[in-house]
């Protein structure tokens, strides 16, 4: 299927950079990018947060990939498999860039960081995303109504990770997408998963050089995270070509410029991944002792639920639910989402399937729960009857 993206319309389309031009990143959850859109690279465990507005120094070495064996190899397989013009495929990648900063920036750290959930939280459910999630709400009532009402997923949810992601297409990232996975297909650092990555990366650079040509856009204006994540809502090239949709109806997506299409393509996105209409996220456990020592049991870092509401309350689970119909939920399917602070005692909650679709946005419970957790809030300030203007604080959180 052929995808038409809109033309990207930034100023100075491509003009040759020096070693050290400054880029604005986009204000991420993950060290590694915010790995958007399922992508492989989307981490089975919370990291820490990009500092919103923080500018990097971008460190590049020009020309890298001319006459590169490596390169040379992989042209000859888009030209065998997409009938690319070889020649033209040699001049392009003659032009790419190798980005040090990308490299660094997905390198682990030798001393990884300590989970922190209260620390996690407070940088996202926090009065500055609130506020403009209600004014983006606002802004985009009938697209999310839209696309709750098509795809079956509420527009608090949409809101939440687009606000996670990227404050509403505030911080989208500057890094050339052609350098960042030209970079990290043919030189990923040394890490156990280097293989891994560079394969995910590898089909990320095909399908970014398949939907520029088939959309007639200059690769190399194409601008994104260090991961090569695009737009409103960090999509990798491989998540656009399958769930990005047209959804204000000019004929292109456009994820960079149109909420809109931003919109729809999340919730598409989610639909496909398997999300139950009308269902919940998470239920609270009781904060007994015997209730917390069971989940602590349970928990085990799986995302996909596989005990039963009713394996848990046999142990002697209780529920901090009033609603919920334990007989009628016995048999639904959960996980044990653990939230370790340092100092506190782990929190607990429980993650239905709904939860289990939000981590393969990205696999973190830490940016699932803080999706649900930022789209609750912006729905209590919208039922308020808030503009987005007023000062908010996290207490509309669940």
């Amino acid at each position: 299927m052929t995808f038409k993206f809109a033309p990207l319309d930034f100023p100075a389309a491509f003009k040759p950079r020096s070693t050290a031009s400054f880029v604005s990143i986009a204000s991420l959850v993950c060290a590694l990018g915010m790995f958007p859109a399922g992508s492989a690279f989307a981490q089975s465990q919370p990291q820490t947060a990009t500092p919103q507005g923080q500018v990097f120094e971008e460190e590049i070495v020009p020309q890298r990939y001319a006459n590169n064996p490596n390169v040379d190899a992989f042209i000859n397989d888009m030209v065998a498999r997409y009938d690319f013009d070889s020649s033209a495929l040699h001049e392009l990648f003659n032009r790419v860039s190798y980005s040090t900063t990308a490299v660094k920036l997905v390198t682990p750290s030798p001393s990884p960081s300590i989970k922190n959930w209260r620390v996690y939280q407070s940088r996202f459910i926090e009065p500055v995303r609130i506020n403009a999630g209600v004014k983006f709400w606002r802004a985009n009532q009938a697209a999310l109504q839209r696309a709750s009402d098509q795809y079956g997923v509420p527009p608090e949810v949409i809101v939440g990770i687009i606000g996670v992601e990227t404050i509403y297409g505030k911080y989208m990232g500057n890094f050339r997408a052609l350098d960042a996975l030209t970079t990290l297909t043919f030189d990923y650092p040394n890490t156990p998963n280097r293989a891994e990555r560079q394969a995910t990366f590898r089909k990320n650079l095909e399908d970014l050089l398949v939907w520029t040509r088939d959309s007639q856009i200059d690769p190399t204006t194409v601008l994104g995270s260090y991961t090569g994540a695009i737009g409103i809502p960090q999509f990798l090239p491989s998540s656009i070509v399958q769930y990005a949709v047209d959804y204000d109806g000019n004929g292109r997506i456009d994820l960079r410029a149109s909420p809109a299409d931003a919109i729809g393509s999340v919730a598409n996105y989610l639909n496909k991944h398997g999300w139950e209409t009308g269902r919940p996220v998470v239920w609270r456990i009781a904060g007994d002792v015997g209730s917390q020592g069971i989940a602590q049991a349970a928990a085990d870092g799986q995302p996909e639920p596989h005990w039963s509401l009713a394996q848990l309350l046999k142990a002697g689970m209780l529920m901090n639910e009033p609603a919920l119909n334990l007989a009628s939920e016995a048999g639904t399917p959960v996980t044990v989402v653990d939230l370790p602070t340092p100092a506190r005692p782990t929190e607990y909650t429980l993650g239905t399937k709904n939860f289990y679709v939000l981590t393969r946005y990205n696999r973190s419970f830490f940016y699932a729960l803080a999706v649900y957790q930022l789209g609750e809030a912006v729905k209590a300030r919208i039922a308020a009857g808030d503009s987005g203007a007023a000062p908010s604080s996290a207490a509309a959180v669940q």
